[in-house]
């Protein structure tokens, strides 16, 4: 089985439609795709409708969380996506992105780029806007070549000349919300130094002693060296390990199943969910 359980689409910023998610997920040879939006889970009934023969469709999503100052992500599986106290958190998290987005449009202007708040509306067509809609902008007015250029402390990244905080949830109450949704957490790239400040080893000991169910160790911006030192720190610390490929369509290089989990992982996280169940492929349109 080849399984992929970070994905993007056009809910939040993939570039690929919830449809087109699971119709390439399935021509790349996948066996089950997990749907990880930015803290929204407004692509699921599209991706479901879509959903070919012989694809599972793991519903999840990717919750935006800060500790000690630090942003990180918490990949949250397989909850029931009507509870209330983990579905009012989102949308806190979620109704902060647009004045977020806002701002650093306002600040880019400030230091004399022309992008306006149009343009990146227009680039997230509806999904959860965030950063890489407004990098997005960034290349296409010639600022940076790609949207990773725009994620420097001269632009976006976390404390950069453009930055803006949003609303983040706490990790451990993240992981006690999910929980209570009878969902699943995985820690997302815990190691990607390039993206940022990152917590320490210390930190994810807490959370996994406050019910964190795994980390994501095989992905794109981790290295050989921290992928071997985060299995051994998974061990240590008896947590799961995942692999992904953080997929956004064209917005980043990396191609569905780039990255993937092993078979066994992903019983385990499909045997600790009670609030939703993957959804089996029936041929969608």
């Amino acid at each position: 089985m080849r399984i992929d359980l970070h994905c993007h689409s056009t809910a939040s910023d993939g570039t690929d439609t919830p449809a087109e998610l699971v119709r390439n997920a399935a021509a790349a040879g996948l066996d089950v795709v997990a749907l990880t939006d930015h803290d929204t889970t407004r692509g699921y009934a599209e991706a479901t409708a879509a959903l070919p023969e012989g694809l599972t469709l793991v519903t999840g999503a990717e919750l935006s969380c800060r500790v000690d100052g630090v942003s990180l992500h918490m990949l949250a599986y397989l909850f029931d996506p009507e509870e209330p106290a983990l579905l009012a958190e989102r949308e806190l998290v979620r109704d902060d992105r647009v004045p977020r987005a806002q701002g650093m449009v306002a600040r880019l202007n400030a230091l004399g780029v022309p992008v306006t708040w149009e343009q990146v509306e227009r680039i997230a067509a509806g999904g959860s806007v965030g950063r890489p809609h407004v990098a997005t902008a960034l290349v296409e007015l010639g600022v940076v070549p790609t949207v990773g250029d725009a994620f420097t402390e001269e632009w976006l990244a976390d404390g950069g000349r453009a930055y803006v905080a949003k609303h983040e949830t706490d990790p451990f109450e993240a992981i006690r919300l999910v929980k209570g949704a009878g969902g699943v957490t995985v820690f997302a790239h815990p190691a990607a130094a390039k993206r940022g400040r990152t917590v320490p080893e210390s930190v994810i000991a807490e959370l996994a002693a406050a019910g964190l169910d795994g980390i994501e160790v095989d992905h794109m911006d981790h290295d050989a060296d921290t992928r071997t030192r985060l299995r051994g720190l998974a061990k240590d610390l008896g947590l799961l390990v995942t692999g992904s490929s953080d997929y956004h369509g064209s917005r980043k290089t990396v191609a569905l199943g780039d990255h993937t989990t092993d078979p066994e992982v992903y019983g385990e996280i499909t045997r600790r969910a009670t609030g939703a169940f993957p959804v089996p492929g029936t041929g969608g349109a």
